[in-house]
């Protein structure tokens, strides 16, 4: 049905957060704050040298300390599978075995009555080791005669691929202009509000794992296959995350918490502080080398593009990611000839995993900068070069993959004309820039979803998404009381316990109200139709006639509710009505990737102060196509935070390194922004056309509103300053020295003429 012609009464609607009242009372408990009878305490020894072999490892002094109750190191997993990893590409070992290749990586574990004896432990290890070159860098690791990481992987390349379309050459034979930069993008970390905390206790019905992660079925997976345990003896429970973002799918701490609660006979909790969550994962570094060959009037005709991600020590989501470039570095951009190769390295730095839009922020910084630095010089509006090339609704962005979903110019008409724009400078001399995000969510189709209505009426829904603080709760339940008709409080959502709980593929990927959402539709059509049949026999009417409302079956003037009408069927015993809903691929279209397309599109207007290169941002617009926004204070919230996220990569993030090791790790020294970081005017902008795959024309929006900031802004900024930075953070000391080498080639430039 289409979302724009029903009569809702709870979808679309900014419901309170049905979470809300325990979050912000500390009643919500998080794993952190559980206690399982008793537990005890975990800690993790971790290399000092991000490349060296291991001699030896002493635990004797260790296993005698009183309050010690088991020490881990590789020799406890001969009779485990000691790898854990995506897929085909299981090449991180749980605990180093001969040689360390991160700074921060687990060498031993300890497992004590509480932190402080497992603390003082963990210092009384010895370990001996023999430092070797690290290779930090891509350009390292690429290096002709450069030592490799793995045996297994030639010049440190984990995986690599290429999109051809037409013939590049060709096109750039036909240009009239070619333009040649690279842009680099850093090391950033999550920066959850919780970091990694996970509980395991190990007992003859199995194992329990009590986690922060937006995988819980994954996580049930890998903990199977490592352990060597039918998925039926593995429960994972996970009631709240404080926070994700990518940094919590699939395997983390988990493998090695279970390695010590299996040794020490007790639960053990492990609980991670900042510096500690920052060398677990982080997001790729992405070098792009960009070739872009255009007419005169603006016209693209050819792109080439080599894309080097740097995914650490091991490969965890590295292909994966790496696959998503091809598409991302294209923007929503209507090219005749491409040629993209990605490659995705080994170095030793700690894994990259996904983070909100994988390859998303680091390929629109580079292809978004580059279509200002063509407008800039063909002297075009930058607005109009990118309406001149873009991508049509229902026109091919990429060849085999599904047609554009959305109407981007309508879109970047709406930001263009909240922020006031009639040019690149404003008539106060402020620098203005926009910005595309466009990406193919995976948004993999296998989520399912059970709605129980009770004997008294009351709702029950289970399903697998995971609360990480994007609402998921409280849209999930609004889905259910649309469907039922019912009153939103009567309905609960349990906690997630992967025994009780039906499969979900993971929570994220832009997928949960999309494709989860879709699975708890059906569920509660499923029930709804079942109440419906109960309701035709009762009042003995057809079911048009009979109409559900706040619990109750209405015909003829007369009124029963769902609880009656269950009692009745079930002889007055109780009894409850199961509604089941699958999400699977036979809702997706043809072609299926990706179910839908995701658009995040910004603008923005500031000025620089040209003496100490310091940037204030006055405006930022923020638009999403949400196809059908639900919850739409959720909705705003969502793209509004993800826009905040990409004012922090774009004015502070990176890992700083010294000898390999992260010198910035913790909350001193690696900045985010605050509430002083937010525009004096921000906006944001929900696209609502109803045509989206998920409940009621829904689409993912989580992601996009992170891709366009960093560019739009390095674009406002060479508007205003001339000064044209390619690489980020843009720091102040950054953009003043970009202001002074711009200036000091304007007078090379003007003397050179005179």
């Amino acid at each position: 049905m289409n979302s724009e012609k029903r009569d809702f009464s709870v979808i679309g609607t900014s419901v309170r957060r049905v979470d809300g009242a325990d979050k912000v009372t500390g009643k919500a408990r998080y794993a952190g704050d559980l206690i399982i009878p008793g537990m005890i305490e975990g800690k993790f020894l971790r290399s000092p040298y991000a490349h060296a072999r291991i001699l030896s490892i002493d635990t004797r002094e260790v296993e005698a300390l009183p309050g010690v109750i088991a020490v881990i190191t590789s020799k406890d997993f001969s009779d485990v599978s000691p790898y854990m990893g995506r897929g085909k590409n299981r090449d991180h070992p749980i605990i180093a075995v001969d040689r360390v290749i991160f700074a921060g990586q687990p060498v031993a574990a300890v497992a004590a009555v509480d932190r402080a004896t497992a603390e003082e432990a963990l210092a009384r290890i010895a370990v001996e080791y023999q430092e070797l070159p690290a290779l930090i860098d891509v350009e390292d690791a690429l290096a002709t005669g450069a030592p490799r990481i793995h045996e297994f992987a030639e010049k440190n390349i984990c995986f690599q691929t290429e999109l051809v379309k037409g013939d590049v050459e060709s096109g750039f034979a036909e240009a009239d202009e070619i333009f040649e930069d690279t842009f680099e993008f850093p090391m950033i970390y999550h920066y959850s509000m919780e970091p990694h905390t996970a509980i395991a206790e190990v007992d003859s019905d199995g194992i329990n794992i009590w986690t922060s992660t937006g995988h819980p079925f994954g996580v049930r997976q890998e903990i199977a296959e490592i352990y060597h345990y039918p998925l039926s003896k593995i429960r994972v429970h996970v009631n709240f995350v404080g926070g994700a973002y990518g940094s919590k799918s699939g395997g983390k701490i988990e493998p090695l918490v279970v390695a010590l609660a299996r040794k020490a006979q007790r639960p053990v909790r492990v609980a991670l502080n900042v510096a500690e969550a920052m060398v677990t994962c982080r997001r790729h570094a992405v070098q792009c080398k960009l070739k872009t060959g255009v007419k005169k009037d603006g016209t693209l005709i050819a792109k080439q593009a080599e894309i080097y991600l740097n995914t650490g020590a091991y490969a965890e989501t590295g292909p994966i990611v790496t696959g998503r470039t091809l598409t991302r570095i294209l923007g929503p951009y209507r090219y005749p000839n491409l040629k993209i190769n990605s490659y995705c390295v080994y170095t030793n730095t700690v894994s990259a995993a996904s983070f909100r839009s994988i390859g998303g922020p680091q390929t629109a910084w580079a292809t978004e900068s580059q279509m200002d630095i063509i407008a800039q010089k063909l002297g075009l509006d930058p607005v109009e070069l990118r309406l001149k090339n873009l991508v049509k609704k229902g026109e091919e962005i990429r060849p085999k993959l599904k047609p554009l979903d959305a109407d981007l110019a309508k879109g970047l008409k709406l930001v263009t004309d909240k922020l006031g724009w009639d040019g690149a400078l404003s008539k106060t001399g402020r620098g203005r820039g926009v910005g595309f995000g466009t990406t193919d969510p995976g948004a993999p189709l296998a989520s399912t979803s059970t709605v129980h209505v009770l004997a008294d009426g009351s709702v029950v829904l289970l399903c697998g998404t995971v609360e990480l603080g994007q609402g998921a709760k409280t849209v999930m339940s609004q889905i259910v009381a649309e469907e039922l008709s019912v009153p939103l409080e009567r309905v609960t959502i349990r906690p997630i316990d992967t025994a009780f709980t039906p499969f979900d593929r993971s929570t994220g990927s832009s997928r949960s109200t999309t494709v989860m959402g879709k699975a708890v539709e059906l569920a509660g059509s499923d029930a709804r139709r079942q109440i419906l049949e109960l309701a035709q026999e009762h009042f003995e009417s057809p079911e048009e006639a009979i109409t559900l409302k706040d619990g109750q079956a209405i015909a003829g003037g007369k009124k029963v509710s769902y609880g009656e009408l269950i009692h009745k069927h079930f002889a007055m015993q109780g009894g409850e009505l199961v509604g089941r809903g699958y999400a699977h691929s036979g809702m997706a279209p043809t072609p299926a990737n990706p179910l839908f397309w995701e658009i995040g599109i910004g603008a923005v207007e500031l000025d620089v102060d040209q003496e100490t290169g310091e940037v204030h941002v006055h405006k930022y617009v923020t638009a999403a196509d949400a196809g059908k926004a639900l919850h739409p204070l959720h909705c705003e919230g969502q793209d509004e935070g993800s826009a905040m996220m990409g004012i922090g990569h774009t004015f502070y993030e990176a890992y700083q390194f010294d000898s390999g090791q992260i010198i910035n790790a913790g909350m001193v020294d690696y900045k985010v922004p605050g509430f002083d970081d937010v525009p004096d005017q921000f906006d944001s902008i929900l696209i609502e056309d109803g045509n989206g795959p998920g409940p009621y024309g829904a689409k993912g929006l989580g992601e996009g509103g992170i891709i366009p900031v960093a560019p739009a802004i390095a674009n406002a900024i060479a508007w205003c300053s001339g000064a044209r930075i390619k690489t980020l953070p843009l720091t102040p000391e950054k953009v003043w020295r970009a202001i002074k080498d711009a200036g000091q080639v304007a007078s090379s430039g003007l003397r050179s003429r005179t």
